[in-house]
C-alpha cells in the first residue's frame, strides 16, 4: 500500500504514460488551428504517403490525433478532452478504455478509427442496435468526410450491393450481429464478387462487455426451414401443462435454471404419450431410442412452461412471441430460440407455431472477433470482467480518469424481509424526489416488475405542498414502448422527472440534467408542421436560444436538488449492470446519488441468501417497514454476484473449448472453398479427389499384404459402378494369375481418366469447368452442414462419458476429428461421383417456387440456447434463389450452374436470364 502510495497504481502509472503523449497533441494545436480547411484535408494524403515510405501508425499517432480534434471543432463543435486522448491511445493499441458514462466514448473512438484507416485496409465500428450505428456513422462521420474519408453503415435490410459499397468504405459502422451473419454469408456464396466483407483488420467494439462478454455464450447460426410440425408441438403442450399441475412430476433448479421430470414424472408422461399414441409401437419405453424426438420436445415444453416467463422473458405483440434482452430490456425482432424451445413457447401462448430451422453454417462471438488482427474496446464496465477479456481476448482493461472529478454519491443498499415493504419503501423515495423537483431514475429488472411499480405510483398517496395528493406523474420505459425511448431518455434529466426503466445499459443516450435541446427542437418543428408551418432558419436560431435558456433555467433547478437520482429496485446477476445503472447519473462532474432498494423474496438473494438473511433480520428483531443497512451487506451481495458471474464465465470458457476444436475445422473448409471458389480451372483438384477416391476403394476392398482370397471383388465392383459410372471386369481382373492390387488400381485409373476425358469432350471444356466448380462448392456446403449436424447432437451427448470416468473435452476432440476425416473423404467420394455419373439432359423446366427464407440465429444471452434473427438474407443474393430452385424442377446437373454462367441449354443467354430465371 505504501509503494502503490508512493509511485501509483498500475493502472495509474499506465495513465501518465499516455498522458505525456497528450502533451505533444495539445503543442501541435496552434499550429492545425492556422491551417486551411483545405491544408488540413491534405493531411490525410500527406500520413497515407509517409506510410507508404515505411512510417509506423505509432508514429503518426500523435499528429493523426491532433488533426481528428481539429476537424471535429470545426464540423460537430466539439474539442477532445485530454482523457479522450488517452483513451483513443488504449484503444489504438488492441486494449479496452473504461470510461464512464457521459465522457463522450463515440468521440474517442474517431481517434483510433482515423490513424487505423490510413493504411486503407478498413476500420469496422462495432455497437449495440442499428439506431446507433446510423446515428454514429452520421454524427462521427462529419468529422471522416471533412478529412477525405468515406464512411459506411451496414444495418439490416440492406440488399448485397449497398453491403458490399458499406464495407470498401474507409470506416464502416454496424452492430456485431450483422457482420458476424455477413462473413457467415460470405462462405455460402458460389461466386467471389458475391462476398461483401473484404478482411477483417480492426474493430472498435462499444459496449464491449455487452458484445463480447454477455452476447459471448451465444453462437451467430444461419438456418433453413424445416418440416412443419405444429400440431406436435399443441399436443405436447397440452400433456406437459396437465402434468406440471402436480409438483412432484417436476424438480426446479432455479440457480441452474434448470428443469427436470422426476420418476413419477417420466412415468406419468409416459402413460400420457402412450394413450395419445406419441410412443413408436413396439419401443421399450420413454428412454427408448426410437422416441427421443418426444422426450425432446416434453423437455422444451416443460421449459417453456416453467422457466420462461411473459412480460419477463418474452412479450406477446400481434399474437408472435417476441425475446426480451435481460442485459437491455429492449425486444429482440426477428430472434427466436431454436431447438422446438420457442415453438414451445409459441404453443404455450396459443401463438402461431412457426416451423423449425436446421443449421446451415455458424460461429461463435467470441471467434469471429478473434479473426480481427487487432481487436479493442470500450465501455463504462469492464473491469469486473478483467480476467475474461485478457484470458480469451488477450485484451488489457486501462480506467481512463474522467474528465471532471466524480460527485456521485452511492449510498449502501437498504434491505427489507418483504418485496411490499420494499415497494413502499421505493414509493415514499419517489415522492421525496418529485416533491423536491430532483429528477429520479428507477431502475427494474422486468417489463412485469415496471409495470407494477408503474400501478403503484399511479395510487399513491403523498403530501405535496401542504395538500393530499394521489398518483405520481411519471413515464415508463420498457419494451412495450421502445419507441417512444430517445423521448423518453430526453426529458429523464427535467427537475421532478419520474422514469422507470427495465434496463439502461447499451442506451446508448445521456440523461442531460434540464433535458436535450436537440429533442426539444425536434418536437417544436414536428408541431409546427402539423400546424402547416415550415420552419425557417432564422426561426430555428430564435427558438434554439430560446430553448437553450429554458434548459439553463431548468438544469440549475435540478441540481439544486441533487442531480439525477439512480434508485435501483433489485440488484441484477452482473455487478456491471448495476454499475451501468449507477453510471447514468454524475456525468460530467454533475451532482447526483444512487441507492439500491432490496428485499429477501428478489430473485438473487431469495437464491443465494434468502433463508439466511431472513432469519438474521427476525434475530435482530427488524420491524415490519425496517430495512438493514450495512457495508458488510453490501460485500454478502456482490459475493453472491461474483459466484453468478464466475459460474457464467465458466459456462463462456466451456462453450469455447468446445468451439475452438470446430473453429480450426470451419477455418480450414472456409479457406479452401473461397480458394476453390476464386480459382478458374479446378481440373487438378478434381483429378486429386478422383485419384484417392480409386486409392480409398483399392485398400478398402483389396487391403495391402492381404491375400487375393480375402479380396472383396464384388464389392470393390459395386463401389466402382456407384462413384465411377464404371463397368469394367473387375472379377476377371481378380481371377488371373498373379496379379496384384496394384495392378487392379492402375487399370481402374486408367478407365476412370478415360471417361473423364470422354465426358469433357462430349460436355465441351468450358461447361466442365463450370460443372466442377459448381458441384465442389455444392457438395462442400452438402457436407458441411452434415457435418454442423452431428458435432450438435455429439456436443448434447458428450457429457455422459463423464459418467465413465472420461474427459467429455477429449472425447469431443477426438469424435469432431474423426467426423471431420470422414467429411473429407465423403466430399472426395460425392465430388468425383457427381462428374463421373452425373447425366446432362435438356428439356424445358417447370416454373419454380417462391424462394424460402432463410433465418439467422444468435442464441440468447440469458440461457445460452439458440435465439435466432428471423429475416430473408439481403435481396439480390443469387445463393438464396439458387437454393429455392428444387433440383426436380431442371434437368440433372442444371441446378449446379452458377447464375452468371452461360445457360446449358445453348441459347447463349447467361443462366439467370434462361432457364435459371426465377418468377
Amino acid at each position: 500500500m505504501f509503494f502503490q502510495r508512493l509511485f501509483g497504481s498500475s493502472p495509474d502509472r499506465k495513465v501518465k504514460a499516455f498522458q505525456a503523449r497528450a502533451a505533444k497533441i495539445n503543442a501541435l494545436e496552434p499550429q492545425l488551428e492556422a491551417l486551411s480547411d483545405e491544408a488540413l484535408r491534405g493531411k490525410t494524403e500527406e500520413f497515407r504517403a509517409r506510410l507508404a515510405k515505411g512510417e509506423t501508425l505509432d508514429e503518426l499517432l500523435e499528429e493523426a490525433f491532433a488533426v481528428v480534434r481539429e476537424a471535429s471543432k470545426r464540423t460537430i463543435g466539439l474539442r477532445h478532452f485530454d482523457v479522450q486522448m488517452v483513451g483513443g491511445m488504449v484503444l489504438h493499441r488492441g486494449g479496452i478504455s473504461e470510461m464512464r458514462t457521459g465522457e463522450g466514448k463515440t468521440l474517442v473512438a474517431t481517434l483510433p478509427v482515423y490513424l487505423n484507416a490510413l493504411e486503407g485496409k478498413g476500420v469496422h465500428a462495432i455497437t449495440v442496435n442499428d439506431y446507433l450505428a446510423q446515428r454514429d456513422a452520421e454524427w462521427m462521420g462529419q468529422i471522416y468526410r471533412f478529412l477525405g474519408m468515406s464512411v459506411g453503415v451496414i444495418v439490416h435490410g440492406l440488399s448485397q450491393g449497398q453491403r458490399k459499397a458499406a464495407y470498401q468504405a474507409d470506416i464502416t459502422y454496424g452492430t456485431n450481429n450483422e457482420f458476424g451473419f455477413d462473413y457467415l454469408r460470405d462462405n455460402l456464396v458460389y461466386e467471389a464478387e458475391e462476398m461483401v466483407q473484404r478482411g477483417h483488420n480492426f474493430v472498435i467494439v462499444d459496449e464491449v462487455d455487452s458484445i463480447l462478454i454477455d452476447e459471448a455464450r451465444t453462437p451467430l447460426i444461419i438456418s433453413g426451414p424445416t418440416e412443419d410440425r405444429s400440431e406436435f408441438y399443441k399436443t405436447i403442450d397440452v400433456l406437459v401443462k396437465e402434468l406440471i399441475k402436480d409438483p412432484d412430476n417436476f424438480d426446479l433448479d432455479e440457480k441452474q435454471r434448470q428443469v427436470l421430470l422426476t420418476e413419477v414424472g417420466s412415468e406419468r408422461i409416459e402413460e400420457m404419450l402412450e394413450q395419445s399414441g406419441h410412443l413408436e409401437e413396439d419401443s421399450a419405453g420413454l428412454y427408448d431410442p426410437a422416441n427421443v424426438s418426444a422426450v425432446h420436445h416434453v423437455n422444451q415444453a416443460l421449459r417453456a412452461n416453467i422457466l420462461y416467463t411473459r412480460d419477463k422473458d418474452y412479450i406477446i405483440r400481434a399474437g408472435e412471441v417476441i425475446l426480451i434482452d435481460e442485459f437491455t430490456g429492449r425486444m429482440m425482432q426477428g430472434r427466436r430460440l431454436s431447438e422446438g424451445l420457442h415453438q414451445a413457447i409459441e404453443a404455450k401462448e396459443g401463438a402461431r407455431v412457426q416451423p423449425e430451422n436446421q443449421t446451415l453454417a455458424s460461429v461463435t462471438i467470441q471467434n469471429y472477433f478473434r479473426l480481427y488482427k487487432k481487436l479493442s474496446g470500450m465501455t463504462g464496465t469492464a473491469s469486473t470482467e478483467a480476467q475474461e477479456f485478457g484470458d480469451i481476448y488477450k485484451m488489457e482493461v486501462v480506467e481512463i480518469p474522467t474528465n471532471r472529478p466524480v460527485s456521485r454519491v452511492d449510498e449502501d443498499d437498504e434491505v427489507y424481509r418483504t418485496a411490499a415493504e420494499k415497494n413502499q419503501a421505493i414509493l415514499k423515495q419517489i415522492a421525496d424526489c418529485y416533491v423536491r423537483g430532483q429528477p429520479i431514475l428507477v431502475g427494474t429488472v422486468s417489463i412485469e416488475k415496471s409495470e407494477l411499480l408503474s400501478e403503484l405510483l399511479k395510487t399513491h398517496v403523498f403530501e405535496h405542498e401542504g395538500q393530499t395528493r394521489t398518483g405520481i406523474p411519471h413515464n415508463v420505459l420498457n419494451a412495450r414502448y421502445h419507441e417512444q425511448e430517445a423521448l423518453i431518455v430526453a426529458d429523464a434529466g427535467v427537475p421532478g422527472a419520474v422514469t422507470i426503466a427495465t434496463n439502461m445499459a447499451g442506451r446508448g443516450t445521456d440523461i442531460q440534467l434540464g433535458g436535450s435541446i436537440d429533442m426539444r427542437l425536434s418536437r417544436w418543428r414536428e408541431e409546427q408542421l402539423g400546424l402547416g408551418i415550415e420552419p425557417d432558419a432564422e426561426a430555428y436560431a430564435v427558438r434554439r436560444q430560446e430553448i437553450e435558456a429554458e434548459i439553463v433555467e431548468l438544469k440549475e433547478k435540478a441540481l439544486a436538488a441533487g442531480g439525477l437520482y439512480v434508485l435501483g429496485t433489485e440488484r441484477h446477476e452482473s455487478r456491471r449492470i448495476d454499475n451501468q445503472l449507477r453510471g447514468r447519473t454524475g456525468r460530467q462532474g454533475d451532482p447526483g446519488r444512487s441507492k439500491f432498494f432490496l428485499s429477501c423474496e428478489d430473485d438473487l438473494l431469495r437464491i443465494f441468501a434468502g433463508d439466511r438473511l431472513d432469519s438474521i433480520m427476525r434475530t435482530f428483531g427488524v420491524q415490519e417497514g425496517e430495512a438493514i443497512t450495512h457495508k458488510w451487506l453490501n460485500g454478502a451481495i456482490a459475493t453472491a454476484q461474483k459466484k453468478v458471474e464466475q459460474r457464467n464465465y465458466e459456462i463462456r470458457k466451456n462453450l469455447l473449448k468446445y468451439d475452438d476444436v470446430v473453429n480450426d475445422q470451419r477455418k480450414a473448409v472456409f479457406e479452401q472453398r473461397q480458394e476453390f471458389m476464386e480459382a478458374e480451372d479446378l481440373t487438378e483438384v478434381i483429378a486429386e479427389m478422383r485419384a484417392d477416391t480409386i486409392e480409398d476403394m483399392v485398400e478398402r476392398h483389396m487391403p495391402p499384404k492381404a491375400y487375393a482370397e480375402q479380396w472383396d471383388v464384388e464389392g470393390l465392383d459395386e463401389r466402382v459402378r456407384e462413384l465411377l459410372g464404371l463397368d469394367l471386369p473387375i472379377r476377371e481382373w481378380a481371377a488371373e494369375d498373379g496379379i496384384a492390387n496394384e495392378e487392379i488400381h492402375q487399370r481402374i485409373t486408367e478407365a476412370a481418366e478415360a471417361r473423364a476425358a470422354e465426358r469433357e469432350v462430349m460436355l465441351s471444356p468450358e461447361r466442365m469447368r463450370l460443372l466442377e466448380k459448381s458441384f465442389l462448392l455444392q457438395t462442400i456446403d452438402l457436407q458441411w452442414r452434415e457435418h454442423l449436424m452431428h458435432l450438435d447432437h455429439l456436443r448434447n451427448v458428450i457429457g455422459l462419458r463423464g459418467y465413465g470416468q472420461r474427459d467429455p473435452l477429449n472425447e469431443y476432440k477426438t469424435e469432431a476429428f474423426s467426423l471431420f476425416e470422414k467429411l473429407l473423404t465423403d466430399l472426395r467420394h460425392n465430388v468425383t461421383k457427381w462428374m463421373m455419373t452425373v447425366v446432362i439432359q435438356e428439356e424445358q423446366p417447370p416454373p419454380p417456387p417462391q424462394p424460402e427464407r432463410l433465418v439467422e440465429v444468435h442464441l440468447d444471452p440469458l440461457t445460452g440456447e439458440n435465439a435466432a434473427t428471423a429475416g430473408a438474407l439481403p435481396s439480390g443474393m443469387s445463393r438464396d434463389q439458387r437454393e429455392a430452385l428444387p433440383i426436380s424442377s431442371l434437368p440433372a446437373g442444371w441446378e449446379q450452374t452458377g447464375r452468371n454462367a452461360a445457360c446449358p441449354c445453348g441459347s447463349g443467354k447467361k443462366f439467370k436470364h434462361c432457364h435459371g430465371a426465377l418468377v
